[in-house]
């Protein structure tokens, strides 16, 4: 029995909705990359799954370079429609995947930004003195201590802390759960915030938002954002100061102390490796400094 592009399209993103329950983000991802692979096999007068072959993927994904995507957009719409064809083939193996050969152009994958030791210490210097300047410091005591995202923190309710047991438990990508130690300066700086509470008459119970704003509604990610920013210049931090600084700050120092990838994977909640060993190039880059400033056979820049 055929099936219509279209309408395979449509089953697939009712079920990430329904069943795998992705976030909007995710979904409108899928249904724009999707869309724009149906609307090509249209053009070329191809309409059913069935006829789709490894040709048309590569006809389409020269056709968005020609567009001018980036080699990371390409990436991620191939990695869209090979998950539309992995629903597909799994619930009919006839029709096959016409894109597991397919791949995109390589990008140069960009290390992301830490906070050196010395930063993160000057950050934690400074003293909140209002109620939402403590909120701010336990934000980035806890962003900094156990290496959350940013949707990871703002989801946290109150009963996700166990400050007898030094852990949090969190809901991170594709709804998984995993407990995560809380450092004892992340702990002092959310008991000072949470003796603060309620801000504005908010009910101070196990599913309250652990994180609020001064109108005591959970906080925005944008607001987590502006007041890192504000935090970071308080400091005198070099540059701007973002969530996600933090996390990678922790991953990068967690591995070059212990050398154990297969935690730092664990805490961050990666679900491959690979994207965890994006901080063994980070460390490298630190042993590589120490090595040409302290090694006496490094190459070093004549000074004449």
């Amino acid at each position: 029995m055929s099936t219509s592009l279209a309408t395979a399209k449509d089953v697939f993103l009712d079920y990430q909705r329904e069943v795998r329950q992705v976030s909007p983000h995710t979904l409108d991802g899928y249904g724009r990359d999707i869309n724009r692979f149906v609307i090509c096999c249209s053009d070329a007068g191809k309409s059913d799954v069935a006829d789709i072959v490894e040709a048309d993927v590569r006809r389409w994904v020269a056709l968005l370079h020609r567009q001018g995507l980036s080699a990371t957009s390409i990436q991620r719409a191939l990695s869209s429609l090979r998950a539309l064809f992995r629903f597909l083939s799994e619930r009919d193996p006839a029709i096959g995947n016409p894109v597991l050969g397919v791949r995109a152009p390589k990008t140069r994958r960009s290390l992301p930004k830490t906070l050196d030791p010395d930063n993160v210490g000057a950050l934690f210097k400074w003293r909140p003195e209002t109620a939402l300047d403590h909120r701010d410091m336990a934000i980035a005591e806890l962003l900094y201590s156990s290496g959350l995202r940013l949707s990871e923190l703002v989801a946290a309710n109150i009963g996700d802390l166990e400050i007898e047991e030094s852990t949090i438990t969190v809901t991170g990508k594709g709804r998984k759960t995993r407990n995560v130690p809380v450092g004892g300066p992340a702990l002092t700086a959310i008991k000072k915030w949470l003796a603060l509470r309620p801000l504005a008459g908010e009910t101070i119970e196990p599913s309250a938002p652990l994180f609020v704003s001064s109108r005591g509604q959970r906080i925005s990610p944008r607001s987590v954002q502006l007041r890192l920013q504000r935090l970071a210049k308080y400091s005198a931090l070099p540059g701007k100061l973002h969530p996600h600084m933090l996390r990678h700050s922790f991953a990068s120092h967690m591995l070059e102390s212990s050398g154990d990838l297969r935690a730092v994977q664990e805490f961050l909640g990666h679900s491959d490796i690979s994207t965890t060993q994006i901080y063994t190039h980070l460390d490298f880059q630190h042993l590589a400094k120490v090595y040409d400033s302290a090694h006496p056979r490094a190459r070093r820049k004549n000074k004449s």
